[in-house]
């Protein structure tokens, strides 16, 4: 596999000067309010090198992109800038533009001016408008001194590696199977089905869980092209989109799997509170909501019990575990609180007192919390069915978080009411249940051997939570479920169909098209030194071989990543990202630095 790299002279078509098209975007006043458009664009106009430049309202709409189409079609435009958002957003629409028009759709040049220049200079419309023109230039320049690329292309494995067989993971590979893909299920537990199996009635249907995980086990151990590995703890996982090879330990020995996709659909694990929190661990009867999930299962019928004591009052406090304050609350070993929000918990416990109040309407509660997050649907009505329960419910401020009282007779806990302006309540309960937050199960080896993006909350992190809302930033790989984000159970099982189908439309064809934006050797510069591969961060994406009887770099294209890092280290200038050469670099600085 290579790309199609040629030759970087500035404007080198033929001998010709090429015709660069300029097209400012208003993006609906998120940048024509901060930044003087028509300014911008008259100033492009008069640009070296540019032969047309024009504003428009929406460049993303249809009529900007046929004004685009237009141009190529009549005046004979060959590379084109558009200024507007991020590139993340729409440089594929863009490029597709280009194609569309029968022109390399990597003659094209995304300027954001959204982002970078008109939201963080509000105040400033003369300095945001002098800022546009400069970036607008270097992308003149840039496209200027672009080469035409080819997309790379890899042989496409058809069987996707899901990782974790939780409601998540077999939804996926479920999915999968149907549309005709083996799919490999590596489990670590010794049994299927994740979280769910310590589940009672699951909201919103009010289904055993029992009975969903037995419908799924049934679905997937019926599917001949599922593939199921429990006990299994993955050693490595290495190579690239369309060949993957995951190795991983069994009770039977070490085991290899290649797939042409992964998905990661890891799961969560409970949050568990530090001994003494809240008396959690030290004082009797103060369980997780978990625990008395696990309580109600077992429970006989017209008497709660918790290790044989009548549980006739109980009360729940809320974020524990979630919405932690730095400097207040313990941090985890990594030294970071969990400041995110677990969303699930307050449903789980409103779903939670209900049943327990059908079952034993007779058990005074009491619900302690900072806010409450009904957001799925219908959940608003656990909270009113809870109310009509004659659930009572306390509101604290996140400074004054309730205490907690433990003796033999059971648990005082005080709570400074926001809801009674302030008013100090007091509360003497037998049991005392802790709504505990969720954490990411460890993926360590994971993250580190595929240099997966990790959120600050510790997630694996999606590459856009609207426009690639499962695909993570490493070609071919997915997430699904809660590795991604607190998710319920229904959320969980349609993000990983969602991941099925984008590994499903991946693997579609034989071979995958790659971006061409990798590191490129000038096998004639090249001295053999090896500073690239020791600045590597991609285990095999340069080696050292021997060429002509010279030892020279050589870079296998759909390992790298572009990221540059060997461009930076060459002492003779002989490696280059297709796309992004060190000749493009310099006149980008030029143009801004003169301008």
């Amino acid at each position: 596999m290579n790309a199609n790299v040629e030759g970087n002279v500035p404007g080198d078509v033929s001998g010709r000067q090429p015709k660069v098209a300029v097209y400012i975007c208003h993006c609906g006043g998120n940048i024509s309010d901060t930044v003087d458009v028509a300014a911008v664009a008259a100033a492009m106009a008069q640009y070296p090198g540019v032969a047309i430049a024009r504003e428009y309202p929406f460049m993303c709409s249809s009529g900007g992109q046929d004004l685009i189409l237009d141009d190529i079609a009549k005046l004979g435009v060959e590379r084109v800038v558009v200024a507007a958002c991020a590139p993340s957003l729409h440089e594929l629409t863009f490029r597709g533009v280009l194609q569309r028009a029968g022109i390399n759709p990597y003659l094209y040049e995304h300027v954001n001016i959204r982002e970078q220049v008109s939201w963080v200079h509000k105040a400033d419309h003369d300095g945001a408008t002098a800022k546009a023109i400069r970036l607008v230039q270097a992308g003149v320049e840039k496209v200027l001194r672009q080469a035409p690329l080819s997309a790379l292309h890899a042989p496409a494995n058809r069987r996707v590696a899901v990782i974790g067989g939780g409601p998540a993971g077999l939804k996926a590979a479920l999915c999968l199977a149907a549309k005709g893909h083996e799919a490999v299920i590596i489990e670590k537990a010794p049994w299927l089905g994740g979280k769910l199996r310590d589940l009672g009635k699951v909201f919103p249907t009010g289904a055993e869980a029992s009975e969903t995980l037995r419908k799924l086990e049934e679905l997937v151990a019926a599917e001949k092209r599922i593939t199921v590995h429990t006990r299994a703890e993955i050693d490595s996982i290495s190579g690239f989109v369309g060949n993957f090879t995951i190795t991983f330990n069994t009770p039977d020995g070490s085991s290899q799997v290649t797939a042409g996709a992964v998905i990661v659909a890891t799961g969560f694990e409970h949050y568990r509170p530090h001994p003494g929190e809240f008396g959690y661990g030290q004082a009797a009867h103060v369980i997780t909501l978990p625990e008395l999930i696990s309580l109600l299962k077992d429970s006989p019928p017209r008497r709660l019990e918790h290790h044989g004591k009548e549980i006739k009052s109980l009360a729940m406090i809320h974020c524990v575990g979630s919405r932690q304050v730095e400097g207040v609350h313990q941090p985890q070993a990594d030294g970071k609180v969990n400041d995110y929000c677990s969303r699930v918990c307050c449903s789980a416990a409103l779903y939670t007192i209900n049943r327990l109040k059908d079952k034993y309407p007779h058990v005074r509660i009491y619900d302690i919390y900072r806010d409450i997050r009904s957001y799925g649907m219908q959940h608003e009505g656990y909270y009113e069915r809870a109310s009509k329960h004659g659930v009572l419910f306390f509101r604290h401020t996140e400074t004054d978080q309730p205490i907690v009282e433990s003796s033999e007779r059971g648990h005082t806990v005080k709570v400074k009411d926001v809801l009674t302006w302030n008013e100090e309540m007091e509360m003497q309960v037998d049991l005392l249940v802790l709504v505990t937050g969720m954490m990411p199960s460890d993926t360590k080896r994971l993250t580190s051997q595929l240099k997966l993006s990790v959120g600050a909350d510790r997630f694996l992190q999606e590459v856009h939570p609207k426009l690639r809302p499962v695909e993570m930033a490493i070609e071919g790989v997915f997430v699904a479920g809660a590795a991604q984000a607190p998710m319920d159970m229904t959320e969980a099982i349609a993000a990983g169909a969602a991941a099925a189908a984008k590994a499903a439309i991946l693997l579609s064809e034989p071979e995958i098209p790659l971006k061409p934006f990798v590191a490129v050797v000038d096998e004639s510069r090249c001295t053999g030194c090896g500073d690239c591969l020791a600045e590597c961060s991609y285990q095999g994406t340069l080696v050292m071989a021997e060429v002509n009887g010279r030892t020279v770099a050589q870079v296998n294209p759909a390992l790298c990543k572009g990221c540059g890092a060997c461009v930076a280290v060459c002492p003779t200038r002989a490696i280059n990202v297709a796309g992004w050469t060190l000749d493009q670099f310099e006149a980008m600085v030029e143009a801004i630095a003169k301008a």
